[in-house]
């Protein structure tokens, strides 16, 4: 049985733990799947360029108001796709090439791995190994719900949805968060015909409410939404698929060519067997951990969806950097850092949030103001003709410390950056708003105007 100092078990952000100061140390690397993880193969990578080139067949028909007469002419489905993944999946094999055969104390494994007990796990490849240090990295998957026929329709899930062999006509969406928000966009702008089914009331319903209820507002007036209904049973027909709904209005159904799944995603943990390791999990199967990204098991850490109530790739990023370190130096751990972590939706229009909703304020009983500044109020967006976007800060009036900041419009996920900032370094909105120049007429004026606006003490 071969001995390792130190294994990974998945290749996104944990692929970049190993560095040089670990060159004397024998690794392995321990994958199920594609190298990369899921946002290179199937989440943030390809989804966002899917995304642009949404932007851009959807931008002919926002035209008009601005007074030029233009047009999508078709769009061509097989080039955007392998345009995408022409690129990607090279960049996955080249990964996994890297590490087999050109890192000399790395040693990869390509199987579906679970742990013997808390030194000792089973590669999937027919071979058991132990090891001293061990990094769960190993992500999570689309989540299925428990729809009856649903296996017989052939759906399918973010995985799978950005490879279709054609554009259908038509097209259910299961989900009414992020991801289902994001491929309505994608693929409505794309000329298909979209249905979104919701089980709540609202789209992205834990954004803040204002944003959720503003969203859902606009997405009812470009896509077929059905808000309150619950999927019972999916049937295959011979266009496509046909699901069987209970609403408002009692039983109903709803065809489409092409069925797409996505109502969340779930933490990989149950595929490696975690009690047998002795590891503590939370209630949704995330693996539990300490601010050092420990596990209950100190020789054991653990990082990304797998264990972060935050699935994002800048905080896997943030988490591997700390348990890289902590490696390193294990008398001399450092805290991974979650007080203000942003996210953002490549819809249309875009959002992106961070720190505190209103609800999430009044729930823990923090004293806040509030103000909001719409885009239609500042230069730049009376260029763009924008009558919904807006954005909405939270702040605590006594210090001017902003608590929280949410934006739907236009670049939401860029020019939400210097509120981020502001966050994270302690920086007053009075001081923020008044302390530095701010380009007219240009986006960011949005920010200025709403800090401007909070009515601090």
């Amino acid at each position: 049985m071969r001995h390792f100092d130190l294994v990974i078990i998945g290749t996104g952000s944990g692929n970049s733990i190993p560095t040089e100061a670990m060159a004397g140390w024998q690794i392995a690397i321990l994958e199920k799947g594609t190298f990369g993880g899921t946002c290179l193969n199937v989440g943030c990578i390809p989804t966002k360029m899917f995304v642009h080139t949404a932007d851009q067949a959807a931008a002919p028909a926002n035209a008009e108001k601005l007074g030029v007469d233009a047009h999508t002419d078709a769009v061509h489905w097989p080039e955007i796709r392998d345009r995408i993944f022409n690129r990607i999946d090279p960049i996955a094999e080249g990964g996994r090439n890297w590490r087999a055969n050109e890192n000399a104390n790395v040693t990869v494994f390509e199987g579906t791995a679970h742990f013997v007990d808390a030194h000792t796990i089973d590669t999937g490849t027919g071979e058991t190994i132990t090891a001293d240090r061990v990094v769960i990295a190993a992500g999570s998957r689309p989540t299925v719900p428990d729809i009856a026929d649903l296996d017989t329709t052939g759906f399918h899930t973010s995985d799978t949805i950005m490879r279709l062999d054609e554009l259908p006509e038509s097209l259910i969406i299961v989900g009414s968060g992020f991801i289902a928000s994001e491929f309505a966009h994608v693929f409505s702008s794309f000329g298909v015909e979209v249905t979104m089914i919701a089980r709540s009331n609202l789209l992205l319903r834990h954004e803040d409410l204002d944003i959720a209820e503003r969203f859902t507002e606009i997405a009812k007036n470009k896509w077929n939404v059905l808000l309150n209904r619950k999927t019972t049973r999916a049937e295959k027909t011979e266009t496509g698929v046909k699901l069987h709904l209970e609403g408002p209005n009692g039983e109903e159904t709803v065809e489409a060519h092409q069925l797409l799944i996505a109502v969340g995603r779930q933490p990989n943990t149950d595929l490696l067997h975690v009690d047998n390791a002795g590891l503590d999990t939370h209630a949704d199967g995330r693996i539990k951990v300490d601010e050092f990204q420990r596990t209950s098991r100190p020789h054991i850490f653990a990082l990304g969806d797998i264990s972060s109530e935050y699935q994002l790739k800048h905080v896997a990023n943030h988490e591997a950097k700390v348990v890289r370190h902590n490696l390193e130096h294990p008398d001399d751990l450092v805290k991974s850092d979650h007080r203000f972590v942003p996210a953002a939706v490549f819809s249309n229009p875009q959002i992106a949030s961070v720190g505190l909703t209103e609800e999430q304020a009044k729930e823990k009983g923090i004293r806040y103001v509030t103000a909001s500044q719409a885009y239609a109020s500042i230069a730049y967006g009376w260029a763009m003709e924008d009558t919904t976007g807006f954005a909405k800060l939270l702040a605590d009036p006594a210090t001017g410390q902003l608590l929280g900041a949410h934006i739907i419009g236009p670049q939401a996920s860029t020019v939400i950056q210097p509120l981020i900032q502001a966050m994270s370094f302690g920086l007053d909105a009075k001081t923020m708003a008044r302390g530095q120049y701010w380009i007219h007429p240009a986006m960011p004026e949005l920010v200025e105007n709403a800090l401007l606006a909070l009515p601090l003490d």
